[in-house]
């Protein structure tokens, strides 16, 4: 049996009793606000600071990217690699290596907690924020869990299956061990989503953590205009996730796709709202507030989280 014929399986079976299903309709739902990558706009991202921002600006939930590094640790990171916000480069420049494309990088998975620890996470956005450390997950949850609801994405499983490292099990592992994965109560927001672009992945968290509701993260390609083409495949998406979060440009140019996914008991969450992109709309704000209250969206991930339009 596939995962994919097991997870369905499981959803069919279990539908009755998992607080995470047809999340669109509970009566808790009201717009949120996601901090893409912590406060971004303002504060090197996934760093402790942005993180605190984001959370005294209101943020419904911080997102984490998760990495795993060489002795199996989970950091915050948004890259597969160091050098975009690290000094790696200047700590460790004989450590890297080549990708298929040709380029240079320092791999997460190429180096111990200890040595990423080392590195200055911050200097690259703004110098007043020098010294700042890539956090790992139970940095991150110290700091955020009480303060905001948390929305890890699982980043590049395909890489970490193919040197035998299962991030799945390592993040459930870590949610367990901190016993965040119980149900919510009625009525409540979750305190913790977790999302991914990987398929498998997003399958696998159905079943290791069917408690925690999970968001399906669609960016382009024909696998995408499957998913996305027709109400039929929005169910399908609907048997083993939570949540739909495809591109902004995405959702403006197919808007039926929020009635199709409401419909399936999906929320909808695009993607990525930013004062330096905002396309046809004169700022920021008025873009959310386009999406969310014209074209019904259920929440918006966003680097300008002081900006999100409440009503």
């Amino acid at each position: 049996m596939n995962v994919r014929t097991r997870v369905r399986g499981f959803v069919l079976l279990s539908a009755t009793c998992l607080a995470v299903t047809s999340e669109a309709r509970q009566p808790w739902i009201t717009k949120r606000v996601v901090a893409h990558r912590g406060a971004s706009s303002y504060a090197p991202e996934h760093t402790a600071a942005a993180y605190r921002l984001a959370i005294s600006q209101g943020s419904d939930y911080v997102e984490q990217g998760l990495a795993v590094t060489k002795d199996g640790v989970l950091v915050c990171l948004h890259d597969d690699s160091l050098e975009r916000t690290t000094n790696v480069e200047e700590v460790f420049p004989d450590r890297s290596s080549t990708d298929a494309a040709g380029r240079t990088q320092w791999l997460v998975a190429d180096f111990t907690l200890g040595e990423i620890k080392q590195l200055d996470a911050g200097s690259w956005f703004h110098p007043k924020f020098a010294g700042e450390r890539v956090l790992t997950w139970d940095e991150a949850v110290d700091l955020v869990w009480d303060k905001a609801g948390m929305f890890p994405e699982l980043k590049a499983p395909a890489l970490y299956r193919s040197r035998g490292i299962d991030i799945v099990a390592l993040f459930a592992s870590a949610v367990r061990r901190r016993d965040m994965d119980r149900p919510t109560p009625a009525g409540t927001m979750p305190r913790l989503r977790a999302q991914s672009f990987d398929e498998p992945a997003v399958r696998e968290l159905a079943l290791a953590l069917p408690n925690i509701p999970r968001t399906f993260l669609l960016g382009r390609g024909a696998r995408v205009e499957r998913w996305l083409s027709s109400a039929e495949w929005v169910k399908e998406v609907a048997l083993f996730s939570s949540d739909l979060s495809p591109t902004k440009a995405i959702v403006e140019a197919q808007p039926a796709l929020v009635d199709w996914a409401h419909a399936a008991g999906l929320t909808v969450t695009p993607y990525t709202f930013r004062s330096g992109a905002t396309g046809r709309f004169p700022d920021v704000e008025a873009e959310m507030r386009y999406f969310l209250y014209e074209l019904g969206v259920d929440a918006v991930f966003t680097d300008n989280p002081d900006r999100f339009p409440r009503r």
